[in-house]
């Protein structure tokens, strides 16, 4: 069984982000997992306070949890026309010490989708995130983007989503990115 770890980098309570990984968590093809996970209990990055006192607990245990899996799919809002900061934030302190980057992110499979309210559905975000990824040395899957835009519109009040459109490309998008798991 493949494990994915399903990271939103939102911490909004009725993000579009998270909906948008509990719908994959569904959807997941026959032999694989989404393991939900969350960026919350992560502080504010400060080297002062790594020196002081180590990795947080709750980066701590992202960390292991994205080293373990078989895949990342990170699913991001896009803010100001780039990445939020506290997703920015999160995967700074994934990154300590320097030298877990290769145990972490290390040819690890990322994928990225996105939602947003907007019109273009957080592709600059997306775009974003590719430098950062490839500095960690991770393997960012080049198959078909998804980006959900307007979200308020496929997604109910509850997070559900509605629009079967959106799901089939999300459906295909995760057939995608497992398959390329599978191959490896």
């Amino acid at each position: 069984m493949l494990t994915v770890i399903g990271l939103s980098g939102s911490l909004r309570r009725h993000s579009f982000n998270t909906a948008l990984l509990r719908a994959a968590a569904d959807l997941m093809p026959a032999g694989a997992v989404l393991d939900l996970r969350t960026l919350h209990g992560i502080p504010v990055y400060n080297a002062d306070d790594e020196a002081a006192t180590g990795i947080p607990p709750a980066a701590a245990a992202l960390k292991d949890a994205v080293a373990a899996a078989d895949g990342l799919i990170f699913s991001t809002p896009e803010y100001n026309n780039s990445m939020p900061g506290v997703a920015k934030n999160g995967i700074d302190w994934l990154s300590r010490p320097p030298s877990d980057i290769k145990r972490v992110f290390g040819g690890k499979p990322v994928a990225i989708m996105s939602a947003s309210p907007g019109g273009f559905g957080a592709v600059l975000s997306q775009t974003a995130w590719l430098p950062v990824m490839k500095t960690l040395g991770a393997s960012v899957w080049s198959g078909p983007r998804l980006t959900v835009s307007r979200a308020g519109s496929v997604f109910a009040e509850d997070g559900s989503l509605t629009d079967d459109t959106i799901r089939e490309q999300l459906r295909k998008f995760l057939a995608g990115f497992v398959a390329s798991l599978q191959g490896r």
